[in-house]
């Protein structure tokens, strides 16, 4: 049975997903989340489909029509994730060859792919090429000039769009890489040359322009005045090659809250904005055929995950109490804040079998490995925990265990559960001892076996 309320006191910021029952219990599309637990064993990821539907649904309503969305893989390319997206009609965006096998493992179109990312191999760009993917968006001439030969090669025609880094840094946000140097894309600046080099290639069909200037992004006006940035910079490729634009891409950057104070994107001026800056273009010849893309991948799915872990142990080391749990950041590096974060900052974290207890004690939850990097949550308030509660890291849908140093230490990976209309499904088996060793070649135990036979 579901309570009236669902606002956890210790965990505001996802009272609004996610449900609990009478007794305080986290609930999953109904299912108490102990009953996964004794199921499925701990550590695991959980997956409520009905939050990935409502963030979609969300997304889709204040888009206008002419935009569509192509799921960013690298934010969880779980196949049965790739699929829920594929049914409503959404491409995919891949950053490698890997995605790609994951995206045709989901039933998706090679045409309905989108290949961006920088530092892509030739085998990786033959492979997608002879596939037949939907565009392939440039991060360099040399990279333009890779695609032009292979294609020459296999006697294809490619589409090809060029990924810029745009040369002004909009306004108020710090997450956001516009005006910086940076790996991705080709520096605004040289875009003219590098529109040159796609003119001379004859096996490149030139679609447009795709737009790189950040992610993790909480302010309307930011990312709006990005998109018009993105605007001219396509207006000056249109006007460059004589030709108009077929595709523009404004990437990703949509951000969701994860700490405290954090605001959510207010989604309603993003739709008005973007109405606003496509009516700008109604009688600009240029944009006549364009599909005006964005590239969501965190804002879809990050929301719909949970990663749940029990307290094996409860200690306290000069004043400080510690729960130990029986996974870490092997598991989710970016809830341990090293993953690249300045500032290490907690993830939303409840004991999920005491949501309806106020806080009462300041501790560190910790994981197994033997390293203090391995701390999910510093001094955060929570009910007191006993051994075998279970400790929820939310936000976990994307960048959690496929951004983790799953081999470290050797502990097995966790599995994952899809849970829709009230059913659980297992996506993934945890993890044996033999994974680990699956990708040595026999020859090598072999020897290993010679060498001990050798040492008696």
């Amino acid at each position: 049975m579901k309570s009236a309320s669902t606002r956890f006191g210790h965990c505001n910021l996802v009272s609004s997903t996610w449900e609990r029952s009478t007794n305080g219990e986290l609930l999953v599309s109904g299912i108490p989340v102990s009953i996964l637990a004794e199921k499925y064993g701990t550590p695991l990821f959980i997956y409520d489909s009905s939050i990935l539907e409502r963030k979609y649904r969300e997304l889709r309503q204040i888009l206008p029509e002419r935009f569509a969305i192509s799921y960013s893989v690298k934010a969880n390319p779980h196949p049965t994730i790739l699929s829920f997206y594929l049914r409503k009609g959404v491409g995919l965006e891949i950053a490698s060859a890997g995605e790609f096998h994951a995206a045709e493992m989901a039933g998706c179109l090679p045409e309905d792919i989108v290949f961006a990312g920088p530092g892509k191999t030739e085998a990786e760009l033959e492979f997608v090429i002879a596939k037949g993917i939907g565009e392939i968006h440039a991060e360099s001439e040399l990279e333009i000039q890779r695609i032009g030969a292979i294609s020459r090669n296999l006697n294809v025609r490619t589409r090809v769009a060029v990924r810029v880094n745009p040369s002004e840094e909009a306004q108020g946000g710090a997450m956001h890489m516009g005006g910086k140097s940076a790996s991705f894309g080709i520096d605004e600046e040289q875009l003219e040359q590098a529109l040159s080099r796609v003119r001379s290639e004859k096996h490149l069909d030139f679609r447009g322009v795709h737009l790189f200037s950040g992610t993790q992004i909480l302010d309307h006006k930011i990312l709006l005045a990005q998109f018009s940035k993105g605007m001219d910079i396509a207006r000056r490729a249109a006007a460059q090659m004589h030709a108009g634009i077929r595709t523009l891409d404004f990437g990703g950057g949509l951000g969701i809250p994860y700490f405290p104070g954090d605001p959510p994107l207010d989604l309603e001026a993003v739709g008005t904005g973007l109405r606003r800056l496509l009516s700008e273009t109604a009688n600009e010849h240029c944009f006549a055929q364009t599909r005006f893309m964005i590239e969501p991948g965190r804002f879809l799915v990050c929301e719909a995950g949970i990663y749940v872990a029990r307290i094996t142990d409860v200690k306290i080391s000069r004043g400080k109490k510690y729960l130990i749990l029986d996974g870490g950041m092997n598991h989710h590096l970016g809830a341990s804040g090293n993953l690249g974060q300045v500032i290490k900052r907690n993830f939303p974290v409840a004991v999920l079998n005491r949501l309806k207890c106020s806080s009462a004690e300041t501790v560190d939850v910790v994981g197994p490995l033997c390293t203090p990097l391995d701390t999910l949550a510093r001094s955060v308030q929570l009910p007191q925990a006993e051994i075998s509660d279970l400790i929820g890291i939310f936000q976990s849908g994307a960048y959690a265990r496929t951004a983790s140093p799953l081999g470290f230490l050797s502990h097995p990976t966790p599995p994952e559960v899809w849970v829709e209309n009230g059913k659980a499904t297992l996506i993934r088996r945890r993890g044996i001892p033999a994974d680990y060793f699956a990708d040595i070649p026999q020859s090598a135990f072999d020897e290993l076996a010679s060498a001990s036979l050798h040492r008696s």
